[in-house]
């Protein structure tokens, strides 16, 4: 080996790539399950926005809880049919990985709607392992594998 040769060998720098990918083979499984983590974490935290939502169109409306999460969407100005309660992310029904089902129970014969129930279940394996759920009488409660409902888990 001559003294003035400048660069690395082969060697360094195939250790160098070995170690860099043992660093990201730990890594990257704790960045997924992090990630999850946020994503069920604002999932429970949209279900509380939206179930505060519903009760809030209940009172000021006075037509019981909305037909559907578009009621609850942003408006210019604020009415029944667009109440300006929600952000349009949530309105559209998805957010953060988890997909939200609004569904409001049967309107009586005057068209009060006194029930609902609001689940959010992950886009994907991926994207979360909890189904969370909640209705009217704002328990969350959780379930692994399938939708959530009232009988599972409280969180």
């Amino acid at each position: 080996m001559r003294k003035n040769q400048k660069g690395f060998s082969l060697i360094e720098l195939l250790i160098v790539v070995s170690i860099i990918l043992i660093i990201a083979a730990i890594a990257i499984p704790n960045l997924i399950s992090a990630r999850m983590a946020a994503n069920e974490s604002s999932s429970v935290a949209s279900l509380r926005t939206l179930q505060t939502a519903c009760e809030t169109y209940s009172s000021y409306y006075g037509v019981g809880y909305p037909a559907a999460l578009a009621n609850m969407s942003p408006a210019a100005v604020p009415s029944s049919t667009s109440a300006d309660l929600i952000d349009s992310n949530l309105a559209s029904g998805t957010k953060s990985g988890y997909s939200f089902v609004y569904t409001p129970g049967a309107p009586d014969v005057n068209g009060f709607i006194s029930s609902y129930t609001i689940n959010a279940n992950p886009l994907s394996s991926s994207t979360g392992t909890r189904y969370f759920y909640v209705d009217q009488s704002a328990v969350l409660t959780y379930a692994y594998g399938a939708p959530a409902a009232i009988t599972d888990t409280p969180l």
